[in-house]
């Protein structure tokens, strides 16, 4: 398979509509057509299914679009990385969400920065799941990522510690006052539903709590009543006095990793990770 073949299918299966792909594209839809269908006939599989109102994937088409995306972040990640490491300055490029981890990539800029051999470090702060997706298709060399809710599947990683969540809502509502709360009263409370995050590919999954795209935006939503959002008990810090959190002892727990390439080969990211690890090491030793 071609990549051109590879994003033609990609953009047909993410928007689920021969003309709207073609668009996309910047191409006449029957040449996206055709191309479609050879490529099914040469896999031998289908992977579309066709109705008057648009498409479907199959088993198999959804198959072929995580791995397409995947070999297509290869491709990408290996110009990039290819001429990042030919320009004159070296340097690093690390991606992390805005507000996550925020007191230990201050001291992990300050103390990699003091390390012999140091190069200037780049830091993108992204929206919720951006960071692995510029990890992966080589736009960062190297992300600070949270599992569950980033994948870390094909990278290498080092944890760096891990935390409980709570659920935030407006103060004074009556669940405020408890020492804890579940997750089934958490989702019970339909005068405050959850947020819906962006999916990779663009679109929300169905529900019906508000679309957000950045934490800030759901901290208001959730200060005016509209919402209520369960994470990382260290957001705390970003809440102010119109909010109020509970513990949510059942919510999953949340680890924060440093995450790179399993190909690098850079020193600086070796030095990088090793400065976060040590520091936090230090900064949640017991006792």
């Amino acid at each position: 398979m071609e990549t051109r073949e590879l994003r033609y299918f990609v953009a047909v299966a993410e928007e689920l509509h021969f003309g709207r792909a073609a668009q996309r594209l910047a191409m006449a839809q029957p040449p996206l057509s055709r191309a479609i269908r050879q490529l099914e006939r040469r896999l031998g599989v289908v992977l579309l299914h066709r109705t008057a109102r648009g498409v479907a994937l199959t088993e198999a088409g959804s198959v072929l679009l995580r791995e397409a995306r995947t070999a297509l972040d290869a491709v990408g990640a290996a110009e990039r990385r290819t001429r990042r490491a030919a320009a004159e300055a070296p340097g690093v490029v690390l991606a992390t969400k805005a507000g996550a981890a925020g007191a230990l990539l201050s001291k992990l800029l300050d103390a990699y920065a003091a390390e012999p051999g140091a190069v200037a470090v780049e830091v993108v702060l992204c929206g919720p799941g951006e960071q692995e997706g510029l990890l992966r298709d080589g736009r960062a060399d190297v992300a600070l990522l949270q599992r569950p809710f980033d994948t870390t599947a094909g990278l290498d990683t080092e944890d760096l510690y891990t935390e409980r969540q709570v659920v935030v809502l407006p103060a004074g509502h009556p669940l405020a006052g408890r020492p804890h709360v579940s997750m089934a009263e958490v989702t019970a409370l339909t005068g405050l539903p959850l947020p819906r995050w962006p999916r990779r590919g663009g679109g929300y999954p169905d529900g019906p709590g508000p679309q957000v795209r950045d934490h800030t935006q759901l901290f208001q939503l959730i200060a005016l009543g509209r919402a209520c959002a369960v994470v990382p008990e260290s957001l705390r810090g970003h809440l102010r006095d119109d909010h109020a959190t509970v513990p949510v002892p059942d919510a999953p727990a949340v680890t924060t990793v440093i995450a790179w390439p399993p190909h690098s080969r850079s020193r600086a990211v070796a030095d990088l990770v090793r400065t976060a690890t040590l520091l936090a090491a230090a900064e949640h030793a017991p006792g």
